[in-house]
């Protein structure tokens, strides 16, 4: 797994480059604040139910949660499940508001 850095995503979305976002929060903090992903909660993605982005298999994937720590643990279960260009956001969402 990769870190990819609250810059550098925002740099690449300002590019509208094409990227597979994947917001592993609840929907309520969805509902809060939302860059667009698509939204896999992480007991989701630990009971492996990744049908919704098993064509992503081996494209980049950026995963992204409140802090940066349960989106830690969906890219290592992404990992074992075979995906194999899997990054994690640093600092998550609460950084990405913080740096505005």
């Amino acid at each position: 797994m990769q870190i990819i850095t609250t810059k550098a995503l925002k740099e690449r979305i300002g590019n509208k480059e094409h990227l597979n976002l994947l917001d592993v929060r609840e929907p309520d903090e969805r509902a809060e604040f939302n860059i667009g992903g698509t939204l896999i909660p992480l007991g989701n993605i630990m009971a492996m139910q990744t049908d919704e982005i098993a064509e992503w298999q081996n494209e980049e994937i950026i995963c992204y949660c409140r802090s940066g720590k349960r989106s830690m643990q969906a890219a290592q279960m992404l990992e074992t499940l075979g995906f194999t260009n899997v990054k994690n956001l640093e600092g998550g969402m609460l950084l990405w508001q913080e740096e505005g």
